[in-house]
Formats: C-alpha cells, structure tokens, sequence
C-alpha cells in the first residue's frame, strides 16, 4: 500500500483566500488568533494541495475551493470534494511554519506527525514514555538524545491520530520501536513496512513499529530533516 504525504511551509500558502470553501472562509473568519489563523490556513492549504495531486485534479485556486477539510467530532480531519465525502483516509499535522498532509486509501488507519527537535526534559520522558522506551533514551548518545526523545514522541501522536483518539489516551499504551536501535533477532518488529512512501527521496526515511496495548501493530516511517522530525503510521 502506498502512502502519498506533502510539506508545505508558510512561504508557500497564497495571501488570497479564493482557494477556500464558503464555509471554510467563515470559519477562519471567526479566528482572530493571528498564530490560530496562519496554522489553520497552512493546514488546509497543505492538505488541499495534496489531495488535489493524489485524485490528479486540478491545483489553480478556485479549483481547491471545491476541496473542503472539515473537522470530525473527533477532531480528526475528512476530506470532501464538491460537498461529498472524498475516498480517502488522511491526517495533518504542523510546527514551527510547516505542515505535513499525508493520504492513504478510504478505511486505512492513518496518522502522522511533525515535531521540531528541541530539548525535552527527563521529567518529561518519565511521564510519557514506557520503560523500553526510557531505556533507549537511556543508552542513547548524548548528541543523539533530542532527536530520539522527539522521534519517540512523534510516533506516539501519530499513533494515537491513527486511533482517532488523541491525547485522551495515555501515551504509555503506546510502545515505539524505531527499527534502526534494535538488535539482529528482534522477532516481529524487523518484519519489512507493508507500506511505502510516494517521495522522490524516500530512502531517507526510517521504519518504526508502534505497538498499543500489546496487541496492535502500527507500522510506519520517521524522517529528521531541517531540525524537524515527520512520523507516519498506518
């Protein structure tokens, strides 16, 4: 199965709104939060943009306004194209002026991530990491630590919007295994990714394995670039 994914960053979306649904249009008119208002439009902007290669439509501005992202009572996003629901699964997510759009096929579990690599406190990982996780953090090197903590992190939102679920859920049901830190003979999680990634560059990204609850597997990939981390799961 393939997963297609876009970034965009601020530079990219348009200072005209012509590419905005009606009802999308009065929603960003209602925010008066001017950092609430940019991640909004970066968000739909991004995913607009990638929905309309992954369906091969058209990408002029009054063509996008025919995409519409609505949030669901979840909070998670659907897609529509002419006021009907579009056959597909995809998720979203954006930091520090970028944002990340990724699609898969209708019915796919489908969750991703971007986070930006900075320090995070022990306590932090004390809180919301599972003991194996804590302990690859442990006995990874120092110059190493940030990138990791963040990589774990991400993994674990992008899990839980696969699961619909969010942050209600506590983030010690989630176990991350980037694939990379394992040992020969790790059982399961060296099986290969069932998915691959639509990117020009696709060997810089890394598999991981999420397990939730001991009982399911997501599987998906992780990418450091630009002092960024992005996740993928399905």
């Amino acid at each position: 199965m393939n997963v297609y994914w876009l970034e965009q960053t601020e530079n990219d979306v348009p200072s005209e709104t012509e590419w905005l649904s009606p009802e999308e249009a009065l929603c960003l008119s209602r925010l008066h939060v001017a950092k609430r208002r940019f991640d909004w439009s970066l968000g739909r902007w991004t995913a607009k943009r990638a929905l309309a290669t992954y369906l091969k439509l058209p990408s002029d501005l009054l063509s996008l306004a025919n995409i519409e992202i609505r949030a669901m009572s979840s909070g998670a996003p659907e897609a529509f194209l002419f006021n009907r629901p579009a056959s597909v699964s995809i998720s979203l997510s954006h930091s520090s002026g970028a944002a990340i759009c990724t699609i898969a096929p209708a019915g796919v579990s489908l969750g991703c991530d971007l986070e930006l690599i900075e320090p995070r406190s022990d306590a932090f990982v004390t809180d919301y990491f599972t003991s194996n996780e804590q302990m690859l953090v442990e006995q990874s090197p120092a110059n190493e630590r940030h990138r990791l903590v963040t990589l774990v992190w991400s993994a674990k939102e992008s899990a839980l919007k696969a699961l619909r679920e969010g942050l209600r859920l506590d983030t010690n049901c989630l176990d991350v295994r980037p694939l990379e830190t394992l040992p020969p003979g790790g059982g399961e999680w060296q099986d290969p990714c069932p998915i691959s990634l639509v990117d020009s560059a696709s060997e810089a990204w890394q598999p991981l394995r999420v397990l939730f609850r001991d009982r399911k597997i997501f599987h998906g990939w992780w990418r450091a670039e630009n002092q960024m981390v992005r996740s993928v799961v399905v």
